[in-house]
């Protein structure tokens, strides 16, 4: 995983509300394993027809769309099963944050444990960067993990809120299981002294 910390991107804009996981990577894809590759199926029902040619309406297709790292999309973006896919696919199209109003639960720790960071804006705030997304997709943004914010084009700021040990694994581009392997040693010092201070007998109790 990579670390995010701060960046600047340009935008691409996905007006449609309650996106759910099997629009995002559908099941058909799912048989693999392998990340390898998955970017190419993201959102593949809406973004290629019948013959697998890509559309040029859809936004991803469009040539604005290339290089940018971040995705807004409408409101509760991710719903539906849990399929670890969904953010494989995200982040191997190159997108590193996608915006919404609110996230499926599991979709979001799926993401954040993959190195994909969601970002829930307050509805008026959201509104405003879709609305930019669509009508001026070559502008920048930057997003500050560090500091919890996303900046403008015109200098304005919008905080989002997020998890404290979340953020942390995403600053330091581990998982959950990779955190934790990163402290074993103080976890192993509190188990040494925890040992020595606590005794399981019946009737027994801290020294």
């Amino acid at each position: 995983m990579k670390p995010i910390r701060t960046f600047a991107s340009r935008l691409v804009g996905l007006p449609v509300d309650d996106v759910d996981t099997d629009q995002i990577i559908p099941a058909r894809f799912l048989k693999v394993t392998d990340k390898e590759g998955l970017g190419a199926a993201l959102f593949a029902d809406w973004r290629y027809d019948a013959e697998g040619r890509p559309r040029p309406e859809f936004p991803l297709n469009r040539p604005e769309a290339e290089g940018a790292r971040v995705l807004v999309a409408g409101r509760n973006f991710g719903c539906g099963s849990s399929r670890e896919h969904a953010p494989w696919a995200l982040l191997g199209y190159g997108f590193r944050a996608v915006v919404s109003t609110g996230f499926a639960d599991i979709f979001r720790n799926n993401a954040v444990a993959n190195g994909l960071l969601p970002i829930a804006l307050r509805p008026a705030a959201h509104a405003w960067m879709l609305r930019l997304a669509l009508e001026h997709p070559r502008v920048q943004v930057t997003v500050s993990l560090e500091r919890g914010i996303v900046t403008l084009p015109d200098g304005a700021t919008e905080s989002f809120p997020i998890d404290g040990f979340d953020r942390e694994c995403l600053l330091q581009g581990v998982d959950r299981l990779g955190y934790l392997l990163g402290v074993e040693q103080e976890i192993g010092a509190f188990e040494a002294a925890y040992a020595t201070g606590v005794s399981t007998l019946p009737g027994a109790s801290l020294r």
